[in-house]
């Protein structure tokens, strides 16, 4: 086997499913992650259809993400008084079989923890090419060598960013904005989800253990600026949005400041020619992501699997193994990315007139006659590769 060290950036779900394949047929992982630990908050992530049921199973994950599931309740869109429009099965966003992200993450961590190295509080600085491999500069100051580098490092990919170019090539913004965080569940909601609507922006809550609700927020606002690292900022830019908002934003905003688990992101989809440059290659959203609504958890586990099998059933030859990679992950990618693609403008109408068709169609394609169409239309996507059977 010619490349046998791989560098991994990023641990989120990506990153370590990677790690488990590629140790799995004899190559040596390494990961890196910039946070200082696990990131084990975040909200629910599901997976539908055989492809992803498949490998579930085949990582040894299957029972346990069963365990640890979720008990999605159906999606309520509501009122300016809390009164139900039209409802949408537990399937719309629940999938198969759902489970908390940080959940996942710990699972996986868990099962490669032992097989590969993980490097917590550090990242890529720098990455230069050379006959024998990669020389990388980390931003500790170590200097490594690796025969491949693999950015499963998300949205924001910095390994994209050094081997490919800026980001601004590759991610295509839509205008619209996603925040989350959670806040005490003063609504009793117990299950289930409920969003509001105003032209441009929606609220969900969603209920989660412990008495508590993920605040889901996506508003549209055009050329918004912000600096990523400001969060302070991001605050302040979310609560500015849905200031004069109706039905209980206003006390749902009021934990908004001191939410620990806030997050903010553009919603975008990163566009690429090719994942792959020279000894290095995209997985998962680093790649061909969506920030939103894109099935990342189903196609990060699709995509570490792909890859790593090709570089094994090429023998550690990366140009074969990451063309045959490009070959089998092209169009999957495309099909999760259509779904994802519609995520902002869907959830978060512009107009009451497109909230008012909206919900005309969420009542038609729930009613008896088309029941179960949503959840195939995402099944669809999530099943648009035909796994290959690898050696090992």
């Amino acid at each position: 086997m010619r490349s046998t060290t791989v560098l991994i950036s990023g641990a989120s779900i990506a990153g370590p499913s990677l790690a488990y394949w590629l140790r799995r047929y004899g190559f040596t992982p390494t990961v890196v992650e910039r946070a200082p630990a696990l990131r084990e908050g975040g909200q629910a992530v599901d997976f539908r259809g055989h492809v992803h049921m498949a490998l579930l199973r085949k990582m040894g994950l299957l029972d346990d993400v069963k365990r640890m599931r979720t008990r999605p309740g159906r999606w309520d869109i509501v009122d300016s008084e809390g009164r139900p429009i039209v409802s949408l099965p537990p399937e719309f966003a629940g999938g198969e079989v759902e489970i908390l992200r940080g959940d996942l993450v710990r699972l996986l961590y868990d099962r490669t923890k032992d097989d590969a190295e993980y490097v917590f509080g550090d990242s890529i600085a720098a990455m230069t090419e050379t006959p024998d491999g990669v020389e990388v500069a980390f931003d500790s100051g170590a200097v490594r060598t690796f025969d491949l580098v693999v950015g499963a490092d998300g949205l924001h990919s910095g390994v994209r960013r050094l081997a490919f170019g800026p980001e601004s090539r590759f991610v295509r913004p839509s205008g619209y904005h996603v925040a989350l965080f959670n806040a005490p569940d003063h609504l009793g909601l117990g299950q289930g989800t409920l969003l509001y609507n105003e032209p441009g922006r929606a609220l969900g809550v969603t209920a989660v253990p412990g008495g508590a609700l993920n605040v889901m927020a996506v508003f549209h606002a055009e050329g918004l600026g912000y600096d990523r690292q400001d969060v302070s900022g991001q605050r302040r830019i979310v609560a500015d949005a849905y200031a004069g908002a109706g039905w209980e934003v206003p006390r749902l905003l009021e934990h908004l400041p001191t939410a620990p688990d806030f997050y903010f992101d553009t919603i975008g989809l990163v566009r690429m020619d090719r994942f792959t440059q020279g000894r290095v290659a995209l997985i998962g959203d680093a790649g061909y992501g969506a920030t939103f609504g894109g099935m990342g958890a189903g196609m990060a586990l699709v995509s570490s699997h792909v890859l790593a099998g090709e570089l094994a059933a090429a023998g550690g030859d990366h140009r074969t193994g990451f063309a045959e990679y490009e070959n089998l992950i092209r169009g999957f990618a495309k099909a999760c990315q259509r779904i994802g693609a519609n995520s902002g403008p869907f959830l978060a109408p512009p107009t009451r007139a497109r909230i008012r068709r909206r919900n005309r169609l969420y009542r038609v394609m729930t009613s008896r006659l088309l029941a179960g169409v949503l959840d195939r239309l995402t099944t669809k996507a999530a099943t648009s590769i035909t796994l290959r059977e690898y050696p090992g």
